[in-house]
């Protein structure tokens, strides 16, 4: 059995196995990683501090502020349905291409692994259950199954969590007892319970399947590390027909394919129809961000389902057990480990997962929040690369500047810009006084900004478009005014991104800059 020892003190490159600033030892560097985790929750704190104070004592400051905010937001949007339309048109285009037919075309002698032949690829797929019903673990088999990929290629691992056994045996003899003779290597491991300086969850059990991977059958198979591509799924992920052979043409055809991250489009779309409108919206709001980002490379960063060479995941010393935020976090690992030189590469290839939805309407809106924080928490990247940067000197100082900023501006807009651009054009009304009242400002402020957010809701109209478009079809006995409810959900946008973005998002930053670290929360998987 493989024994996770508990760390406590980091030198050189052991940094990159830090979860929290008490994993340190060195009084010194163990208050800069504090410092670094109060950081963004000071900023978003700071941020709401000084709006309400201005508004009181500077109103016509914040009015000039808030009509350039928003002046801002139009321009961003605008940036941001550019990309979207241009993801959204490459995702098509991908999904039309025989990924099968341009392997047999691609040159060998061209890529930059010594792999004489694209069927010397092998696909390690990582696909950890909790408490999931049967029928999303099954359906994201049939879809395993049902991929171009030769079958002889595939190597599936299912990884249980041992203190969910009791529930998920049964689903895992199942799966076996299905799928268990259909790939080149089936696989279930049991991550154990009480792992010391684990945190029990996602990471820690991709980490355990992966290693089990590697001992049972990677290594005593003599498999090259460099012609494996793991890839790390959801329980709930269903794979489209050829997002094997995109993924393997990608890393075969990539400037340095062990130093670089595979990301799909993930669309939440397998229950969609049985979604509540809100939670729909929310689910197609996430779609439509990644789909966006696939447009911006340089800023890409790893995110729910992924693909990876197994090298690297070697290399650097697999995912780490102690964090909450796996997806982002392997890729830092990554980064900082190879001195800045590694990156995402967008497959804009699909895949497929479910939409939030519990046994009610309450309990929904109660997991779409806990969800949404848990990716909120992923904020705690933020001290991780800052601490990482300050000990790594090989890494260029442009792009320390540029990841730093987009992230840490991400995650302040995260938390206070839906606050900012649908609250603050009152602020000034309500603190500003009776002077402030009296000014042409103060008349005007509302008109200008209610103009400048029609404007920008332009951007909602082509979101319900897109939603339309992607949705699957409408499931048999289902009324036609569903797909007028669909449409019109949008409309909740504004309640949406206060309510179930920026408030989970102050909540996570809030924890960090407290130091009360959160725990994995595994999302409830229900099918009506």
């Amino acid at each position: 059995m493989i024994r996770v020892k508990q760390v406590k003190s980091f030198p050189q490159a052991d940094y990159l196995k830090i979860g929290k600033a008490s994993d340190l030892s060195n009084p010194k560097e163990k208050a800069i990683y504090r410092f670094f985790e109060i950081l963004p929750g000071g900023l978003c704190c700071a941020v709401l501090f000084f709006v309400v104070f201005f508004s009181w004592k500077r109103p016509v400051w914040v009015a000039i502020f808030i009509i350039f905010f928003d002046l801002y937001w139009l321009f961003r949007t605008a940036y941001f349905s550019f990309h979207l339309r241009g993801g959204y048109k490459k995702m098509k285009e991908h999904q039309r291409i025989d990924w099968i037919e341009k392997l047999n075309e691609t040159d060998m002698k061209t890529t930059r692994l010594n792999i004489k032949s694209w069927q010397d690829i092998y696909h390690l797929i990582i696909l950890p259950i909790y408490k999931e019903p049967l029928e999303i673990v099954r359906e994201s088999f049939k879809s395993l199954e049902n991929s171009d990929w030769p079958k002889e290629k595939m190597i599936v691992v299912l990884g249980g969590e041992e203190r969910a056994k009791k529930t998920a045996k049964k689903v895992a003899e199942e799966i076996e007892k299905e799928f268990g003779n259909k790939f080149f290597k089936f696989l279930i491991t049991w991550h154990p319970m009480n792992l010391p300086g684990e945190i029990p969850g996602h990471g820690s059990n991709d980490a355990w399947a992966t290693k089990q991977a590697k001992l049972l059958i990677i290594d005593p198979l003599k498999l090259p590390y460099q012609n494996i591509i793991v890839s790390f799924f959801d329980a709930d992920t269903c794979v489209f027909p050829k997002y094997f052979s995109c993924l393997a043409w990608h890393y075969l055809t990539a400037e340095k394919p062990t130093r670089t991250s595979y990301q799909p489009i993930p669309l939440y779309l397998n229950n969609i129809w049985q979604a509540p409108p809100f939670s729909r919206v929310f689910a197609f709001s996430s779609t439509f961000w990644h789909t966006m980002n696939q447009e911006r490379q340089e800023k890409l960063i790893t995110f729910s389902s992924h693909s990876m060479s197994f090298q690297a995941l070697f290399e650097v010393g697999f995912k780490q057990t102690n964090v909450v935020s796996d997806d982002s976090r392997i890729f830092w690992q990554c980064f900082l480990k190879y001195n800045g030189d590694y990156r995402v590469r967008p497959l804009y290839y699909p895949i497929s997962m479910d939409a939030n939805t519990a046994k009610n309407i309450f309990k929904t809106a109660v997991n779409i929040y806990k969800q949404q924080r848990r990716w909120a928490y992923g904020v705690g990247e933020i001290p991780y690369f800052l601490f990482g940067f300050l000990k790594n000197k090989k890494i260029k100082l442009y792009k320390k500047i540029s990841l730093g900023f987009e992230l840490i501006e991400g995650h302040l807009s995260w938390a206070t810009a839906p606050i900012l651009i649908f609250a603050l054009g009152w602020l000034p009304l309500v603190f500003g006084g009776t002077e402030f009242s009296q000014t042409l400002i103060s008349y005007s402020l509302p008109k200008i900004t209610s103009r400048i957010l029609t404007i920008t809701m332009i951007g909602l109209v082509i979101s319900a478009y897109l939603s339309l478009l992607l949705a699957r079809p409408r499931p048999p006995g289902s009324y036609r005014l569903k797909y007028w409810i669909f449409a019109f959900s949008w409309v909740l946008i504004p309640i949406i991104t206060i309510f179930f973005t920026s408030l989970p998002a102050i909540d996570a930053q809030i924890r960090w800059m407290l130091g009360k670290y959160m725990s994995f929360w595994p999302t409830e998987k229900i099918r009506k």
